[in-house]
């Protein structure tokens, strides 16, 4: 017994026809008839009786139909299923965003995306650069900030995507806010500091820069996020690092200090796990990002 042979017996139930059976199946007279008998033989017994121009269903037959109907009806979705995913009109896309681009970046990315496919089911996961790359094999995309690392799960693509800028906030009140609002790592590391969780992307390219410096750092707290550091920074504990994509929306009462005598910059990437065979979805997200950073450069 097999699939064919089902559905093919389906549609004699439901038109109680071989001939207008075969027509619907696009197959011939014969070859539906060869498909009853071999299904017969698989049940021993009549499934099916000629009645004038039709068949009349045996009881066998009649409940032989029910389970026949419901695999056609499967099969039929299934290929509905594949033809959507072609037209992308249906699919899951699993997108893990690291801290900074999760909250300033991927909302609006989202949105785009949302509004091209809105019947594809968006799914996300946010957390630090080292909790994304850890995560990989359970998303499709991920979008991550700072340094990539070489511990990366086989068949993982990466994309370098925008760059972005690290600066040190400080609080209005404090003297770095008064002058020029440009300062050395080792003037910054004069003062307290705050700095994101260890795993976090901005972390990482402030302990390099301070590291390339020769600049000593004197850690007054560590916090986990980006809103933390900034709540850390108005409470007087330190300076903080941030993105400065972070403080667009940012009020007065912080304010941005450029490291001297090069901005600090750092590149975001989207890695693509399963890189040889992506899904539609992701690799559309892909498209739209690079899309989004050819706007953005130009």
């Amino acid at each position: 017994m097999t699939p064919d042979q089902l559905i093919t017996f389906a549609a004699v139930a439901e038109h109680r026809n071989i001939s207008r059976a075969a027509e619907a199946l696009h197959l011939s007279q014969p070859a539906v008839s060869g498909q009853l008998r071999l299904l017969q033989e698989e049940f021993g017994e009549p499934l099916y009786q000629r009645e004038g121009r039709g068949v009349r269903l045996t009881p066998t037959g009649e409940q032989l139909a029910t389970y026949a109907a419901h695999l056609r009806d499967t099969w039929r979705q299934a290929h509905a299923y594949r033809d959507a995913l072609r037209g992308m009109e249906r699919g899951t896309l699993r997108i893990g965003a690291s801290t900074t681009p999760a909250s300033y970046l991927l909302p609006y990315l989202i949105a785009d995306f949302h509004q091209r496919y809105p019947d594809v089911t968006l799914h996300t996961a946010d957390g630090n650069t080292s909790e994304i790359v850890a995560a990989l094999a359970s998303v499709d995309i991920a979008l991550i900030e700072g340094p990539v690392g070489s511990d990366l799960p086989l068949d993982t693509a990466v994309h370098p995507w925008r760059e972005d800028e690290i600066v040190a906030i400080v609080p209005r009140s404090h003297p770095l806010a008064q002058g020029p609002r440009q300062a050395t790592l080792a003037e910054l590391g004069a003062w307290p500091l705050v700095l994101r969780e260890a795993g976090s992307g901005v972390r990482q390219v402030v302990e390099r820069a301070f590291a390339r410096a020769a600049a000593p750092m004197r850690v007054a707290l560590e916090i986990a996020g980006v809103e933390g550091v900034k709540e850390a920074v108005r409470a007087g504990m330190g300076i903080g690092f941030v993105s400065a994509m972070s403080m667009r929306h940012e009020g007065t009462a912080l304010c941005l200090v450029s490291l001297a005598p090069e901005p600090c910059t750092r590149r975001f990437s989207i890695l693509l796990p399963h890189a040889s065979a992506p899904s539609r979805a992701a690799q559309r997200f892909l498209e739209l990002c690079m899309a989004e950073h050819d706007r953005y450069a130009g």
